[in-house]
């Protein structure tokens, strides 16, 4: 008997074995299908948070099963945002996960960010929203493990010109310096501003200290014919708008109240 044909036993494993390959990867490309139309349908509504992953992935891995990726992942950084906020490094330690994956992921996330900046401080409508601001603040500031100061430039129509970092600091607390936040805001041309700051602790409630240089900036900004809009306080999850809690009114009013007063003496 020829080696090419061993006989009708072996035909028939063979058969066998080639239609479990067969039935298994028809099986991954119909779960993929399924996960691609209930997205399409409802979004991420109804997933589970390593289907999420589970469905970025396929747009690198194009034949292979991805959930188990998916399900790795999220028990080792235990969300989506924990994926997302990985280093590069730390993804490649999971199973399945090489170069490719780890850019694909660190670009969503880099994707995310700039959405949501452009959603917030895009250039063609002016700020009225602070929760859109808090949502682009979390993502860039949240889970920074030191504090950061950052000031948002806008011109007189409270259009967006800039933002930026200005300061950063220890796990506590960071040094703020008026001069150059308003040098800055002379540099732009800026005729208001909104400061922002993380708290690594989570805890988004202002200090003695946080209300303390806000008032301080309202005043200096008041003798410059400037407005500082809000001071908002970006956690992980949370934010506090100054300007949400009245206190930014009540700054304002003590700065016209100091004011007033030198005016008169």
């Amino acid at each position: 008997m020829s080696r090419y044909f061993p006989g009708e036993r072996h035909i028939v494993e063979y058969a066998f074995v080639s239609g479990k390959r067969n039935n298994g990867r028809d099986s991954h490309k119909g779960h993929r299908e399924r996960l691609r139309r209930r997205f399409s349908k409802n979004g991420f509504s109804g997933f589970n948070d390593y289907e999420v992953v589970e469905l970025l992935l396929t747009l690198v891995h194009v034949q292979r099963d991805t959930k188990e990726i998916g399900k790795d992942l999220i028990r080792t950084f235990g969300s989506v945002r924990g994926i997302l906020d990985a280093t590069p490094r730390e993804l490649r330690q999971i199973p399945g996960i090489g170069p490719a994956s780890a850019v694909m992921i660190k670009v969503m996330r880099a994707l995310a960010e700039y959405y949501l900046e452009e959603r917030a401080l895009g250039i063609h409508a002016p700020l009225t929203d602070s929760r859109a601001v808090a949502d682009y603040l979390r993502l860039a500031m949240g889970n920074l493990d030191r504090e950061q100061f950052r000031v948002v430039y806008m011109d007189a129509q409270n259009r967006p010109i800039t933002n930026e970092a200005l300061f950063e600091g220890t796990l506590t607390s960071s040094v703020v310096y008026p001069r150059e936040v308003f040098k800055r805001a002379f540099d732009h041309g800026a005729a208001s501003i909104i400061l922002a700051h993380n708290h690594p602790s989570g805890c988004v409630d202002p200090s003695a200290e946080d209300r303390r240089i806000t008032s301080d900036l309202v005043l200096a900004a008041d003798y410059m014919d400037m407005h500082v809009l809000d001071h908002i306080v970006v956690g992980a999850d949370e934010h506090f708008s100054f300007a949400d809690h009245g206190l930014m009114e009540e700054y304002r009013r003590k700065a016209m109240d100091f004011r007033d007063s030198r005016r008169s003496a």
